[in-house]
């Protein structure tokens, strides 16, 4: 039985969540997480990215690699759109966001070699999914990451103000604590629906 895009949709923001459920892109999310407009920024763009991606990578797939018989460069295809995709990304921000831009500093275009970019993709072969399961998922997924971040940074501001955290545990370290409850929080949705 073949799952509707929007079952797939809501999946990937909750039950699935690319973030808190499969641990990746965890470097970004950690980094990105101070202070809430920066996340929200990071948010955004790898929606973006993930969603248009998954696109190219699903078209070039079913319509160059398949047919040519040449599956065994899908790695390398992928990782080049993604490239591409972020480069031309980094370009729109710096030229009509440079506050943005300058908050983001290196990690924009280290969404190249974010895991989660890449994994939308070969799920997305491996699940074998429709070109509309894939740009639905695409997105969902996206967006489950970027509500992943905006939680964790406006809990870290909260937790800035209240001023309570040990020494031992500031940055990184209630960072992974806030996601692992977090994580744990999200697996009340996982009754919801499943995705294979």
């Amino acid at each position: 039985m073949e799952l509707h895009p929007f079952v797939i949709f809501i999946a990937a923001i909750f039950t699935h969540n690319i973030a808190l459920s499969y641990l990746l892109g965890m470097c970004p999310l950690l980094a990105m997480s101070r202070h809430s407009n920066t996340a929200q920024g990071m948010g955004i763009a790898v929606i973006f990215v993930m969603t248009l991606t998954a696109v190219i990578n699903w078209l070039l797939y079913h319509f160059i690699l398949i047919p040519t018989g040449s599956q065994i460069m899908a790695y390398l295809v992928f990782i080049i759109v993604i490239a591409s995709v972020v480069q031309l990304l980094e370009m729109i921000i710096e030229k009509f966001f440079p506050r943005l831009q300058s908050s983001f500093g290196i990690f924009l275009p280290l969404i190249t070699v974010n895991c989660t970019i890449l994994a939308i993709s070969l799920f997305m072969v491996l699940r074998t999914y429709s070109f509309w399961q894939t740009v639905f998922f695409a997105f969902g997924s996206g967006i489950g990451w970027a509500v992943a971040i905006t939680i964790i940074a406006a809990i870290r501001e909260k937790l800035r103000m209240i001023g309570d955290v040990p020494n031992g545990l500031k940055g990184a370290g209630i960072t992974m604590v806030i996601a692992g409850i977090l994580s744990l929080a999200f697996m009340g949705f996982s009754g919801m629906v499943s995705v294979q």
